[in-house]
């Protein structure tokens, strides 16, 4: 009796340990995505003033720490000490819930990127349709941010935005899905699989894939709010579009939550279209920082060519941006996604 009581005291103990085990373990992911989180922040802001001074032939960020390093660690402990202001007649609860919505959502979306083959927090049979729906809840919190601070402006960036990210995730989504009909499964590691064993689905593809890269990137910085398609955030127009009641850590959420959708945007196509961790010149399996290395190149070359639109392109009318979507977008994708089906059903006849 007394070995029987002793055993199912070892077997509590074992399963507790078990489980505050399993629990560190979630906390210690979660600290490093949240610390990933907050380094790629303050870099991606760093990169688009460096880009910018480039492009318009100005020296950029040079005071704060070598070669200006430290900006943005000095603009964000200037945001987090600065007061959080609000209007009078903003409707508090949705006015302070608001910047959770877009960090959260940006942040729930990095946890199934496979950032080579060892590193991947959260890998699902259904990770496309998860990163789709998760992107998508983001824009709940510019609709509410806009609408609660009971500013006119903000809510006119917020409506712009509503109409902008409804349209541009269909085109998003049909591009991606072209190239799933290729790889037959929506789990992002069996997406890598497929091109470990087959090469990059850009080439697997041939133009329709193209095509359907070239149609995501448009789409996606669309999405992402960024010039040539920021007019939820137009200055000339509306101040600071929907977060213009905005200030301190809270505008800080909004700011961040744009570069790291940026990153989001690109690591997608870099999973998608690139290979994701697979190096061009050879399979990095077992090298697991390797894979990191090159997933993360691929992503910087893809916000670098976002980064490009910007400092080229002038902002688009909101017919003009209406138009490309409905008229032009939308049709190609359309006409595309057939093309592939067909390109993949030939494949399979002639196999078989």
């Amino acid at each position: 009796m007394t070995s029987i009581i002793n055993s199912s005291y070892f077997l509590i103990l074992s399963t507790t340990a078990k489980e505050s085990l399993s629990i560190l373990e979630i906390l210690l992911i979660a600290l490093g995505y949240l610390t990933f989180f907050a380094v790629a922040g303050l870099f991606l802001v760093l990169l688009e003033r460096r880009v910018a001074a480039w492009f318009q032939l100005r020296i950029g960020p040079n005071r704060v720490g070598y070669q200006g390093l430290l900006q943005t660690m000095a603009d964000a402990l200037k945001l987090v000490s600065k007061e959080l202001t609000g209007t009078i007649k903003a409707d508090k609860l949705l006015y302070n819930l608001a910047p959770y919505f877009v960090i959260i959502t940006a942040l729930m979306s990095l946890a199934v990127f496979p950032f080579s083959k060892q590193i991947q927090a959260f890998d699902i049979n259904i990770g496309i349709f998860f990163l789709i729906a998760v992107s998508s809840i983001g824009v709940i919190g510019i609709l509410l941010g806009g609408w609660a601070s009971n500013n006119k402006f903000a809510l006119i960036g917020a409506m712009r935005s509503g109409v902008q990210t409804i349209s541009y995730e269909l085109s998003v989504g049909l591009s991606l899905l072209t190239m799933i009909l290729i790889t037959g499964s929506l789990q992002l590691s069996e997406i890598v699989e497929v091109q470990r064993q087959g090469g990059w689905l850009i080439l697997q593809g041939h133009i329709p894939a193209i095509i359907a890269f070239m149609v995501y990137m448009i789409a996606g910085t669309a999405e992402t709010n960024r010039a040539p398609f920021d007019l939820v955030e137009a200055e000339s127009e509306l101040g600071a579009g929907f977060h213009t009641e905005y200030s301190g850590m809270k505008f800080a959420y909004f700011f961040l939550a744009e570069f790291i959708n940026m990153f989001i945007i690109a690591s997608i196509a870099t999973t998608v279209f690139f290979g994701a961790w697979l190096s061009p010149f050879g399979i990095t399996e077992s090298i697991p920082w390797l894979g990191v290395f090159w997933f993360l190149a691929k992503a910087m070359v893809l916000v670098f060519l976002m980064m490009w639109f910007r400092w080229t392109f002038p902002r688009l009318r909101v017919d003009q941006l209406l138009t490309l979507e409905w008229k032009y977008l939308l049709p190609i994708n359309l006409v595309n996604i057939v093309i592939m089906a067909l390109i993949v059903w030939l494949n399979l006849t002639i196999k078989f």
